[in-house]
């Protein structure tokens, strides 16, 4: 199916042709000024030049040339060359009818991919916490956006799973319990099955451990040493992070899924650590990477560099890897079992350059296909009121966990006002609704930017939030539920012509979803679905505030309106879905 502007351009562009112009001046946008008009044409003012005529006469002819159609009720030209449009309430409501039973709302992708997204990035041993929620919360709405437009989409959480971090774990065990098997050397039996640590445990080893390194140097290089056993496969240590992984994924994957956040793949950065040796000699024997002071590098530099590129570190010195040697070595093993067309990385922006590097080096050693997209989707920090990261009320990181159960709180405390709910429903209602307060806070800005986060904001009823969001689906429920209460049929309700300009505009607004997908797939933009869903919310309110729907004396206007409903309720929740949250049945 058509989008909306490509058959409004479509019949522009019939209409310069037919006055004898260029098609391609037929262009329609949006109109910039909505008070004077729906869409609009500047094409008359771009062929002024090219066939020497004033544009008021251009546009005086396009105008009478579309007199009569069927899709404009009403085209004017404007001085100095403008057409201004308004749609005929005919083909608004045809073209919503087959939005209506059309799949996806006729929204068709340009492309199908197989497409990656390397998004999460949790490290284990340790709680997530707010830092985590932006590359959680955006991945899976791009995710989403990806597998809408008909692509086969795999999320990837890339675990920090093989670093200092465990040498550091097990160097804190050790001290904890020193005689447990796994550091005996000559021990020959199986390991216990059950974990020598709960994950509470396990979340208090890894900071307390972490600070003595920092304090004694010593320390450090035993954890070190750690680190580097586990990684040359000593067998007690392997076993530990075994349990390691075994405890902190299962709570991962609990965290993840408070939120409505799932993962195709679990691989981290041992994953690839058995590929890194071959990796390092196709990169050596391909004459990309050198020495350099000792450690091995690719030169990533360009000579349109406009600003200095380091090289790209494959080996350290000693020749240990590094983030970049398990990026590159997860990108060859992406390449050779997914095979996909596009990876994308879903990660603080300030890790742009470093990202630049690995994507250079990837492509400059032939790691990828030269048609092979790679993505950054940089993300910017959620902020306190202070415009720092967010803290918690005694300056500590706050854990994800007990944000989500703020959240809910807040809300429960909000649906019990004035509600004649009781506590159960109230706390399902709020743990639904709570997740739409979060992830549309998070979601609504431009993924790039940073924004401050403010409970009280984001879960108010009122405003651009997600709680509004779901009040006016809610509501929308209600209406069609007292409809089927009193003997309607909604399922065979068949839309038509709009009544008056409040029904017009949000049919309007519910016939630009497909340019809307198209650009939040483009862009990798869900801020483009928020805006979407918060522009059809307020004219769905507005239209409701000012029409008689029920109360509609007229049977055949009556299923009008609850068509229009029907299709206002089902993008809505569409849209949302994309987003990741979901709307109760009441509020």
């Amino acid at each position: 199916m058509k989008k909306l502007l490509d058959l409004l351009t479509t019949e522009m562009g019939k209409a310069f042709e037919k006055a004898g112009y260029s098609a391609e001046l037929g262009k329609v946008t949006v109109s910039n000024r909505p008070d004077l008009c729906e869409y609009q044409c500047n094409g008359a003012m771009a062929g002024a030049k090219q066939y020497h005529k004033a544009p008021i006469m251009i546009a005086n002819e396009i105008a009478a040339a579309l007199e009569g159609g069927e899709v404009f009720s009403e085209v004017s030209a404007v001085a100095p060359g403008f057409l201004n449009l308004k749609l005929s309430e005919g083909f608004l409501a045809a073209y919503l009818k087959e939005m209506k039973t059309a799949d996806k709302f006729g929204f068709e992708a340009e492309g199908k991919e197989t497409v990656v997204i390397d998004y999460g990035g949790a490290n284990v041993a340790k709680p997530l916490h707010v830092g985590h929620i932006r590359s959680a919360v955006i991945g899976e709405a791009v995710k989403r956006i990806y597998k809408f437009a008909g692509n086969e989409v795999i999320g990837d959480v890339h675990l920090g799973d093989w670093g200092l971090q465990m040498g550091l774990v097990i160097m804190g065990l050790k001290e904890r319990k020193p005689d447990l098997v796994y550091f005996d050397d000559s021990y020959t039996g199986e390991y216990p099955e059950e974990a020598p640590f709960t994950i509470s445990e396990l979340e208090e080893i890894y900071p307390a451990s972490s600070a003595k390194s920092k304090a004694d140097p010593e320390y450090k290089a035993l954890a070190m040493e750690a680190t580097k056993k586990l990684q040359d496969g000593v067998r007690g240590y392997r076993a530990i992070w075994d349990h390691i992984m075994k405890v902190s994924v299962t709570d991962l994957k609990k965290n993840y899924g408070s939120l409505n956040v799932s993962f195709e793949l679990w691989n981290g950065e041992s994953s690839v650590h058995d590929l890194i040796p071959s990796m390092v000699d196709y990169m050596k024997k391909g004459g990309w990477a050198h020495e350099s002071e000792g450690a091995l590098v690719v030169d990533v530099k360009e000579e349109t560099d406009t600003k200095e590129i380091p090289p790209c570190m494959i080996l350290k010195s000693d020749g240990a890897s590094l983030y970049n040697t398990t990026d590159l070595a997860t990108i060859m093993y992406r390449m050779e079992d997914i095979k996909p067309d596009r990876i994308v990385y879903v990660v603080d922006k300030r890790q742009e350059l470093y990202f630049e590097q690995v994507f250079r080096c990837a492509r400059k050693t032939e790691l990828v296909k030269p048609e092979t997209k790679l993505n950054f989707l940089g993300f910017g920090t959620m902020n306190g009121a202070d415009g720092k990261p967010f803290k918690t009320r005694d300056g500590g990181v706050m854990r994800l966990e007990n944000l989500i159960a703020d959240t809910k709180e807040e809300m429960f405390t909000k649906i019990k006002e004035g509600r004649p709910v009781t506590d159960e429903e109230a706390r399902e209602i709020a743990d639904i609704v709570a997740i739409s307060a979060l992830k549309y806070g998070d979601l609504s800005n431009q993924a790039s930017k940073d924004y401050v986060f403010d409970i009280d904001r984001f879960t108010s009823f009122e405003g651009d939030t997600g709680p509004y969001l779901l009040y006016t689906i809610v509501r929308i429920k209600s209406i069609l539920n007292k409809y089927t209460e009193n003997g309607g049929d909604y399922t065979k309700a068949e839309l038509g012509n709009a009544g008056n300009p409040f029904e017009k505009a949000l049919g309007m607004r519910l016939a630009q979803f497909g340019e809307m997908m198209s650009q939040a797939v483009n862009e990798l933009a869900p801020h483009k679905i928020c805006g979407y869903v918060y522009d059809v919310a307020n004219l769905f309110n507005k239209f409701y505030h000012e029409t008689q729907i029920l109360g509609e004396a007229d049977e055949a206007r009556r299923q009008n309106l609850i068509a229009l409903l029907v299709l206002t309720r089902d993008i809505l929740e569409t849209s949302i879905d994309i987003l990741g949250f979901s709307a109760p049945e009441k509020m």
